[in-house]
């Protein structure tokens, strides 16, 4: 079974040190041009499918602004690719999509609001995963997506290591960001026993192969483009866009990827101690989102470090409320416990997605995990397996505004390495990212 697609070539891309709002308004136009002429058909109906606010930071939610009013004559409609988040607010929206209506803007049910589009076999999973996960994945897909007719589906997002499909973005905002309950939570749960550091930063990874061979079959009457954002870090360590990839294939994702391995992985000779961790209160209100910390940098901390993760917006475990009570209940306490359990608790059967974040977000007993949290309490933390930190004291200590991103020596000598957001990046040993166990499964 073939595991790779073969699209049409690239469109183009535009990479600089720092592109400027005017080169980016200048790649919109030009995505538009082109893809006039070559799905030839009058842009009437055009659909935007841009990532939630957790990828806010990049971005990608001016761009769809900038894409709706490069559109004034066309029916546009707007799905934040949310998978199983929590769907925006008003008021979100407006701080995220800027001018575009919020009646233009719809939430994506993960539950309600799909269809079935196909199965991808057990096979398939079976031979990309090497055995270690042997089920279907069914894919099912947001009714306005593959119900209606588009003329045109502009795909946006973010490029970035990303712990369940090795990079973000691409066909995942379809598969995850669009798809149904048991898409998600098969396709997760295969992602967790695979393991969750044999995925970081690798370009084309298990799951992502499976996600290409159902593109292939199941996607190829979508007259879509994706437009793929880079970030890296200038000189005082701000967050810019380096690189804007667009085209309808393969090789326009494994271009962006292999930028963002270049500009958004931070490699050492040895691990670290202690890691300090900010997750934006306006971004991240969960752990569901917030462990965004514990993913990219596991591959880093030294067995018996500390990662420290200062959350102001935390509020809650998981994104819907079962999942928040299978949390509470399990706790993050490891992969072989939690496995265990998914076999015997009709709780864990019924959303593997969530077996799979509490695998994900648990160190393995191997550094300690240390919460300061707006919203939560010391024993609501401690009672998931993770430490307790006092929200004030923590800003006191590690304030924002005197924290260098990188290595920092505290006035009593304590040294820590600060990321001001962890969301963007991945930070590992050389010997992590050598680990044999790792497998690329990259098209030669």
């Amino acid at each position: 079974m073939a595991l790779y697609t073969v699209f049409d070539m690239p469109w183009f891309s535009t990479e600089a040190p720092a592109l400027s709002e005017q080169q980016i308004r200048d790649a919109v136009t030009r995505l538009l041009d082109e893809a006039r002429t070559r799905i030839k058909r009058d842009l009437k109906r055009v659909l935007l499918l841009p990532p939630d606010l957790t990828r806010a930071h990049s971005g990608a939610g001016k761009i769809t602004e900038m894409l709706y009013q490069a559109l004034p004559e066309c029916e546009v409609a707007v799905i934040p690719t949310l998978g199983q988040h929590v769907p925006h607010t008003e008021e979100e929206n407006r701080w995220m999509f800027g001018s575009i209506p919020h009646s233009r803007i719809f939430a994506h049910d993960w539950r309600n609001g799909v269809s079935p589009v196909g199965v991808i076999p057990a096979s398939l999973v079976e031979e990309t995963t090497g055995g270690k996960a042997n089920w279907d994945i069914p894919v099912d897909m947001n009714s306005m997506l593959v119900d209606e007719q588009w003329d045109l589906i502009v795909n946006v997002g973010h490029v970035v290591p990303h712990e369940v499909l090795g990079f973000a973005n691409h066909n995942k905002n379809y598969f995850i960001g669009l798809g149904g309950k048991d898409t998600i939570c098969a396709a997760h749960i295969a992602a967790a026993v695979y393991g969750i550091e044999n995925n970081l930063g690798c370009l084309v990874t298990p799951l992502r192969a499976c996600f290409n061979w159902a593109e292939e079959k199941y996607l190829q009457r979508f007259p879509d483009v994706y437009l793929q954002i880079v970030m890296r870090r200038d000189e005082q360590n701000k967050l810019v866009t380096s690189g804007i990839y667009v085209g309808d294939d393969l090789d326009t994702y494994l271009a962006a990827a292999r930028a963002s391995r270049e500009q958004n992985i931070t490699i050492f000779d040895k691990p670290i101690k202690k890691v300090v961790a900010v997750m934006q209160a306006d971004e991240f209100r969960s752990t569901w989102v917030g462990n965004k910390a514990v993913y990219r940098t596991r591959m880093v901390i030294a067995d018996g470090g500390e990662l420290l993760v200062i959350a102001p917006g935390l509020e809650r475990f998981g994104e819907q409320p079962e999942v928040d009570a299978l949390i509470r209940k399990y706790g993050y306490t490891g992969t072989e416990r939690v496995l265990r359990l998914y076999q015997t608790e009709a709780d864990m059967k019924a959303i593997p997605h969530a077996v799979a974040h509490l695998i994900h977000g648990s160190s393995e007993g191997r550094f300690t995990i240390t919460y300061a949290p707006g919203h939560l309490t010391r024993a609501e933390i401690e009672s998931v397996g993770y430490q307790y930190a006092d929200l004030k004291q923590a800003q006191a200590r590690y304030s924002p505004e005197k924290m260098k991103e990188g290595w920092n020596t505290m006035p009593d000598g304590e040294e820590v390495f600060y990321i001001s957001t962890p969301s963007a990046g991945l930070w590992a040993t050389h010997a992590k990212l050598n680990d044999p166990a790792r497998r690329d499964l990259v098209p030669a």
